[in-house]
């Protein structure tokens, strides 16, 4: 029974996946794009999950962990970005 919500999940995750990567690139604006991408990551962390659970393998757990932190650091400045207009700022006193 387990098996079945677990490859329903995965199913669901994947059809989201489709909307997500047509939302970022039909993206009306910079910021739905953004969006659309932090929950591709968030996806791509519960398909990773989903799949290391069907292998019963503990080896993508340091994938998941390090796609998590990808996606909050690529979210992280984008949002900078699109309040300030650059990434890294610079002091040019001298």
């Amino acid at each position: 029974m387990i098996e079945i919500i677990i490859r329903l999940a995965l199913l669901f995750c994947s059809i989201s996946m489709l909307g997500l990567i047509y939302r970022v690139i039909k993206g009306p604006s910079v910021a739905d794009r953004v969006i659309a991408l932090d929950a591709i990551g968030v996806n791509l962390v519960a398909i990773t999950a989903l799949i290391s659970i069907v292998l019963s393998s503990h080896a993508f757990l340091e994938i998941i962990l390090l796609i998590g932190i990808l996606a909050f650091i690529g979210t992280v400045a984008f949002a900078k970005y699109l309040e300030k207009g650059v990434i890294i700022e610079r002091e040019r006193n001298h």
